[in-house]
């Protein structure tokens, strides 16, 4: 059998002991009801509290659970919710679009993808779910990047990395293009972040008008793009798309 890490052990127990009972806690009765030692919980606590799961009051010294564990909650339940609500979809997308579909969401200044429909065209493809994207380059990640503030301070601090010819790598150009996604509510990508593939994107909303992902067709250029612009009925359905996923995560009509 593998064996534990024990301070894991302990941290996992510690913020399972402030989960229940009492809001807020010492560190006399974390360390006691734990059979630890002052010092040894004492670190642990400093350890948690600098990640953000555990907050200490400034006036009595008390631990409580921090915002960063509310927030990787939600994240999951927010993942698993939109993916449920896509499923359908983003099926459709496929088909009507001829192209693969991509289900993304912010993780770790990046692209996580959460569900990839293949192109219906019985070609050879790889399932792309779990893979990273970046923010700056992509479709998925412009619209991310454009209405999640949290996106955009990633973004704006990142490293924009040039893949290609055309990705748009200044500041000031990079905030024009998100303030053109706002404006008419898509992004693209031709060419900026693969040679020879194309991508649009639209925001997914949930009940409280907040964005919890994107959703995108990617394919070729000669097929997502028809004499230099990109075909109308393909961002006609993503946005399609991403409206009704918002509506079933009750964001209502928009």
């Amino acid at each position: 059998m593998a064996r534990t890490i024990q301070s894991l052990e302990r941290a996992a127990a510690m913020l399972r002991l402030l989960a229940g009972g009492e809001r807020r806690l010492g560190l006399s009765d974390i360390s006691s009801s734990l059979g630890l030692a002052k010092g040894t919980a004492h670190g642990i606590l400093r350890t948690l509290q600098q990640e953000g799961f555990v907050e200490q009051d400034a006036a009595s010294g008390r631990y409580q659970l921090g915002a960063e564990l509310l927030r990787l909650g939600n994240s999951y339940l927010d993942v698993h919710e939109l993916r449920a609500r896509a499923l359908v979809w983003t099926d459709d997308l496929a088909r009507s679009s001829g192209e693969a579909v991509y289900l993304g969401v912010l993780h770790q200044q990046g692209v996580l993808i959460v569900h990839h429909v293949f192109r219906p065209d019985d070609s050879r493809q790889v399932l792309e779910v779990g893979a990273m994207q970046p923010l700056h380059s992509t479709a998925l990640g412009k619209v991310l990047s454009a209405y999640d503030p949290v996106a955009h301070s990633e973004v704006v601090d990142a490293d924009r990395e040039a893949f290609t010819p055309r990705t748009v790598t200044g500041l000031g150009d990079f905030e024009g293009l998100l303030d053109l996604t706002r404006a008419r509510g898509w992004a693209a990508d031709v060419e900026e972040t693969w040679e020879g593939v194309a991508s649009v994107a639209a925001p997914i909303h949930d009940r409280r008008r907040m964005p919890v992902g994107a959703v995108g067709v990617t394919g070729a250029v000669e097929r997502v793009c028809q004499e230099g612009e990109l075909r109308p009925e393909i961002i006609a359905a993503v946005r399609d798309c991403a409206r009704a996923v918002s509506r079933d995560l009750g964001a209502g009509r928009f």
